[in-house]
């Protein structure tokens, strides 16, 4: 299996700190090992094409934009 990247993007806030505890709760739940990134730089944001933040790619693919995803919500988008 190919190794898995989950990055958080955005500029630091309560909200994207949230979405990366979230994120490694999910990851945690689902027993997965992933490198876990909190991209800040808005010029590097702006590049994956993310629009609102706070917003979470896996391998490289957006998959929520502008908001909180759960736990729950993150483990069901992840790949296991």
């Amino acid at each position: 299996m190919s190794e898995l990247t989950v990055e958080v993007l955005g500029t630091g806030c309560k909200k994207c700190h949230e979405l990366e505890a979230n994120a490694r709760a999910a990851l945690a739940q689902l027993n997965l090992i992933a490198n876990v990134n909190h991209i800040t730089d808005p010029l590097a944001i702006a590049d994956c094409g993310v629009m609102r933040t706070p917003a979470l790619r896996i391998n490289g693919q957006v998959v929520s934009q502008g908001k909180v995803l759960s736990a729950d919500e993150i483990a069901a988008l992840l790949p296991h």
